[in-house]
């Protein structure tokens, strides 16, 4: 695949155009990706193509090697693993709370510590996930304003 960068006036548009044979599963990738960075992802259900903003997705979660995004309502899965997303999303409101699950900040609704040096996030809908202690300290430094590690 041949990679081609034009730089154009700024009185024009920026466009990125993706010229292929056939919609393969790495293109789709790069579209997902792009359109992550603008602010929403791309999945798939029922045969029909969606695009979810990120500003709906409350956390996301590996689970058996498939990851899905959750938004008030409904799951969805997403074609990706789950550091690709948590590289996708560095320095936006996400946060890595468990080895497999990534948390929109701006969803969650107070935390209490649990047991064991782990705290519990409720969320804006209602639903409790973990903190495992492994990430406490990156979420503590992060609710400061500052850059998780």
């Amino acid at each position: 695949m041949e990679l081609k960068i034009r730089k154009i006036p700024i009185e024009e548009p920026e466009v990125l155009e993706i010229r292929c044979h056939k919609l393969t599963d790495d293109v789709q990738e790069i579209i997902s990706f792009v359109k992550s960075r603008q602010g929403q992802l791309s999945t798939e259900q029922d045969g029909r193509r969606l695009e979810i903003p990120l500003i709906d997705i409350f956390y996301a979660e590996s689970v058996d090697n498939r990851l899905f995004v959750y938004t008030a309502k409904e799951s969805y899965e997403v074609r990706l693993k789950l550091y690709e997303l948590e590289d996708m999303l560095r320095g936006r409101t996400f946060l890595r709370i468990q080895k497999g699950m990534l948390v929109n900040l701006m969803k969650i609704k107070s935390i209490k510590p649990a047991l064991s040096g782990r705290y519990t996030a409720l969320l804006k809908n209602n639903e409790e996930v973990v903190i495992s202690r492994k990430y406490v300290s990156d979420l503590k430094q992060a609710l400061k304003g500052g850059e998780a590690k």
